[in-house]
């Protein structure tokens, strides 16, 4: 554990300084100016107070400080959005804008502040129980702290996906999440891997083994256990990617076969098949969350295929599983990409794609629409140059 002291927020209330520890996921500063409110505050007083730049330290009734923070996102989608005075001339620029306008949005609501106790309770009056989820998703906790209501709101949905899981047909049960894992809502990324063709290095007795390369909430190692495979090794260095893929592990009783371990990248050794789906959008993540999503300088990916070849036993291969959007967004070119395996002394043995069926892929109204309307995600089969 860090001996870095955690971060304090202070202000005035009732003529007195007080204090307690400030939390944010996205690792934002504690807010210099901080305004004590209850259920008189409203919804457009409140709106004027964030834009200035001042935090809402709410005192009031939690379920109307739940309806503030709607009406305070009602607010914001009726504001002009940033660079919308002229149309981007690229996606690229489209993409760049959509995110300055997600961050925005994310820093005006994440001003509605909520105080937690020692024991994580809310003490507000109808406060909801959040102590279970607070632990799951920061530890245990001795001390009394502030936290946005935005963020607390998204710890308790995932100790509600944590609680009841996500059906997963190809591991013959359920995924659970963990508070800032990635959920296996995309299926289209797992069906892929539960029906391209094993390489048959990884089915020859003695030698059934396979890696899993950032694992997250275990869903691939899961999905080639499942498949016969039986040894696979599954990476990551988050921590709650790691417990939550022991977990998941442990639930679908594949303790036997999976081992989970924490590096960056690949174990030592080499496999007949190594397993890879990275973030797939070359940007900077705002949130921890979010790096399951957005690789900066796709780090991760050009990482992988960097050391690829030397994890492969002779005539393995290597599956990369990886959207296609970056290019629609003009971030990375499939020239690029190409160039990158080529790079890593690996050639393209096959691929295959599938389109994916999420509703942005559908809704028009998104800035992004072109591009992901035309997003194709694939399995590509990579193997070691002159093999």
């Amino acid at each position: 554990m860090s001996d870095t002291p955690f971060p304090k927020i202070v202000w005035l209330e009732a003529s007195q300084q007080r204090s307690a520890r400030w939390r944010s996921e996205a690792a934002l500063p504690p807010p210099g100016k901080l305004l004590v409110a209850d259920d008189r505050l409203k919804a457009d007083a409140a709106f004027r107070q964030v834009t200035e730049g001042c935090a809402i330290l709410w005192r009031g009734d939690w379920q109307n400080a739940r309806q503030l923070l709607q009406a305070l996102s009602r607010c914001i989608d009726r504001q002009p959005r940033l660079g919308n005075e002229q149309k981007p001339a690229t996606l690229a620029e489209a993409f760049a804008q959509h995110r300055r306008n997600q961050g925005r949005r994310a820093a005006l609501l994440g001003r509605l502040l909520v105080p937690l106790e020692a024991n994580y309770a809310v003490p507000l009056r109808r406060a909801q129980d959040v102590r279970q989820a607070c632990i799951e998703a920061y530890g245990p906790e001795s001390e009394d702290s502030v936290v946005s209501l935005r963020e607390l709101l998204a710890v308790v949905s995932a100790h509600e996906w944590r609680k009841k899981g996500i059906p997963v047909p190809a591991v013959e049960g359920r995924i659970y999440p963990h508070y800032g894992v990635f959920s296996p809502v995309r299926g289209e990324y797992v069906n892929l891997v539960a029906q391209a063709p094993l390489p048959a290095g990884c089915l020859v007795s003695g030698n059934e083994r396979a890696f899993d390369i950032g694992t997250g909430s275990g869903i691939l190692a899961a999905v080639l256990a499942r498949r016969g495979i039986q040894r696979v090794l599954a990476t990551d260095q988050d921590q709650r990617a790691l417990q939550c893929a022991t977990e998941n592990v442990q639930k679908l009783g594949l303790t036997a076969v999976i081992e989970i371990i924490k590096t960056d990248l690949f174990p030592e050794g080499r496999a007949p098949l190594v397993v890879c789906n990275p973030p797939w959008v070359p940007a900077q993540p705002s949130s921890p969350i979010e790096y399951a999503v957005y690789d900066p300088d796709s780090r991760m990916l050009r990482g992988f295929l960097a050391g690829l070849a030397a994890h492969l036993e002779p005539a393995g291969e290597g599956w990369l599983i990886l959207s296609d959007l970056a290019e629609h967004l003009g971030l990375r070119s499939r020239d690029a990409l190409l160039g990158w395996i080529s790079a890593g002394r690996l050639q393209v043995l096959g691929r295959i794609d599938t389109r994916p069926q999420h509703p942005k892929s559908s809704d028009r109204s998104d800035p992004l629409h072109a591009a992901r309307s035309a997003e194709v995600t694939s399995l590509w089969r990579l193997g070691r140059a002159g093999e």
